[in-house]
């Protein structure tokens, strides 16, 4: 009953909002609420039609996700990895600094960070998101990495050594394939933070690397009032990528969440 409780809970608005998509403006607020109705594409035709922007912004938040997921999973990797294999006071101390960090609200270094991007020339770019997104995430990505290579037993590495093998090929042909499956879960919380994030491309972003996030809230502070099927058509073609990605790696997802639960 309880789980039944909760697929109702999160999937009842998701459900919504794609039916509603497919509803006339007079079906979608009606009352009682119809739960027949004639499907239409007009919705998706008017989006094509007046928010061209918003494709662009799709092709800006692919770019961005594939470019942060690709940097944090790498930086994540090799961080594990030493954090795994070598001890030190220091490295031990930055550990709770990581995590320390993780818990920082994005809003508190938003502000500081903004003249300084404009200095830099980064202002209204996908490589500023690329960075902002990866740094957010390496911390996190960094512990679910070192909990999977504290998995791979240090004689793997020793026994590689012994056969001339160098420390970048031991982490490039041993140890990273070994942890594959932390790889994944890195990159799944990553894909999914920075495909819907939205304070950071406010703040950061203007025209050129406007994400699609951020072309619906416009939907919403239209000038001309809100059109509600055109905006939930936005949001469906918007969530659906997302949520087939998760569906598809959701165990990798547990074992993300999971990482280092079972270990004796």
């Amino acid at each position: 009953m309880a789980v039944a409780t909760v697929l109702v809970w999160s999937l009842a608005p998701i459900l919504l909002i794609v039916m509603s998509s497919f509803k006339a403006d007079r079906d979608i607020f009606a009352v009682p609420p119809r739960l027949g109705f004639d499907p239409t594409l007009a919705n998706y035709m008017a989006l094509v039609s007046r928010w061209s922007d918003f494709f662009s912004g799709l092709l800006n938040s692919l770019i961005v996700t594939i470019g942060a997921t690709v940097l944090a999973v790498i930086t994540s990797a090799m961080a594990g990895y030493a954090y795994s294999r070598f001890r030190h006071r220091i490295l031990a101390g930055s550990a709770f600094f990581l995590i320390f960090i993780r818990l920082i609200p994005p809003i508190v270094i938003t502000l500081p960070l903004f003249p300084v991007v404009n200095a830099l020339g980064l202002s209204d770019t996908h490589l500023i998101l690329i960075v902002l997104y990866a740094t957010f995430f390496v911390s996190l990505g960094t512990l679910v990495m070192r909990t999977f290579i504290d998995q791979i037993p240090k004689e793997v590495d020793e026994a590689a050594h012994i056969d001339g093998a160098s420390r970048g090929q031991i982490l490039r042909k041993i140890i990273l394939p070994l942890s594959a499956q932390g790889m994944v879960a890195v990159a799944v919380f990553v894909i999914v933070y920075a495909w819907n994030e939205f304070l950071f491309a406010f703040i950061f972003t203007t025209t050129r690397a406007k994400t699609a996030p951020l072309v619906i809230s416009e939907m919403i502070g239209a000038v001309e009032g809100v059109e509600w099927g055109v905006l939930f058509a936005a949001s469906t073609i918007q969530l659906l990528p997302i949520l087939l990605f998760v569906v598809l790696a959701q165990k990798h997802l547990v074992a993300g969440l999971t990482a280092g639960a079972t270990k004796g």
